[in-house]
């Protein structure tokens, strides 16, 4: 058993209790009770599932020594993309699958240009950004898609009296499975032991028989499958297509990933760690609006946080090289 492993995730566990205690605290101290409640819990996790989707795509990413900068922009063209379908009055099932392949198209156009390009991702995915970002002003025509209401919209909503027992709207109980299963590729499969390997060594990796571009790629695939999902939730929580949705969208994921524990070296990550880094910042965003902070605030505290994560990712790579 890896034992620090376990440490790190009890210690990320440990955060957020007492983020949520203390900002708990805060709050009925000047009157505003309601923190500490199943109702914000749930509300928390609406508001952080399309990040925790994302994420789930990233650790595979980092965890292979890539990045992808595009994220946000292929959610919003996913989001956008939902909305056109809806608007054209095809069945829901088509936007949604049609939203899924158009995650697919972007995460196959990242992997093909880092595979067969030999470009670094930081700039394939720089690219891609812009290119998936323009792409969902074109088929928007620069404007908000208003959809018709479908099943789609109840993904993210706020459960009714006759809806408890559920205890979290689909979409949250869909983020769960897709995690589980998420965990079990890279920790259970043997896909997962070659992204860990390229990821930690590319030309061990390459030596010992791994097709390294075929892991990449595939890599690559399920972070815009992911994107593809998140960008379904968005559009559940917006019930509008917007193309200029999610902007600095990658910037939280890729924080949530490594205040997990994911190393931006690669080689190291854990999808539960993820999903925790995510619950830290979403309860960090909620704690502060509900304290009536200010945007600009709460912008400053999610770049500190960017700052510390990358800072602790240091200190992990320093501690590991000394042993």
């Amino acid at each position: 058993m890896n034992w620090r492993g376990v440490a790190q995730i009890l210690g990320l566990l440990a955060a957020l209790l007492i983020l949520f205690f203390g900002f708990g605290v805060l709050l009925n101290m000047q009157d505003k009770g309601g923190f500490l409640t199943l109702r914000n819990v749930e509300t928390i996790l609406r508001q952080s599932t399309p990040v925790c989707l994302a994420a789930l795509g990233m650790t595979l990413v980092i965890v292979c020594a890539g990045i992808d900068l595009s994220v946000g922009s292929v959610l919003a063209f996913v989001s956008v993309a939902v909305a056109w379908f809806l608007r054209e009055q095809y069945s829901p099932w088509i936007a949604a699958v049609g939203g899924l392949a158009a995650g697919c198209v972007f995460g196959l156009l990242n992997g093909l240009l880092v595979t067969r390009l030999k470009v670094g991702p930081f700039i394939v995915t720089l690219a891609t950004m812009l290119i998936a970002r323009g792409a969902a002003k074109g088929l928007a025509g620069e404007q908000k898609i208003d959809a018709p209401m479908t099943w789609i919209n109840d993904l993210l909503s706020v459960l009714g009296n006759d809806e408890k027992w559920r205890i979290f709207p689909n979409g949250v109980w869909i983020m769960v499975l897709l995690a589980l299963l998420t965990h079990f590729l890279l920790t259970k499969s043997r896909f997962g032991r070659y992204v860990v390997a390229v990821g930690s060594n590319e030309k061990a990796a390459h030596y010992s028989g791994i097709g390294v571009d075929r892991v990449k790629l595939a890599v690559y695939l399920l972070m815009g499958l992911m994107a593809g999902f998140a960008g379904i939730m968005m559009f559940a929580r917006l019930s509008v297509g917007d193309p200029t949705t999610a902007g600095g969208f990658e910037l939280s994921v890729i924080a949530a990933v490594v205040i997990g524990g994911a190393s931006l070296s690669g080689g190291q990550g854990s999808i539960l760690g993820s999903l925790l880094g995510a619950l830290i910042m979403a309860t960090i965003n909620a704690g502060c609006s509900q304290l009536g902070l200010a945007n600009w605030i709460q912008e400053m505290i999610t770049g500190g946080i960017i700052v510390v994560s990358v800072l602790l990712d240091r200190l992990r790579v320093g501690r590991r090289q000394e042993i």
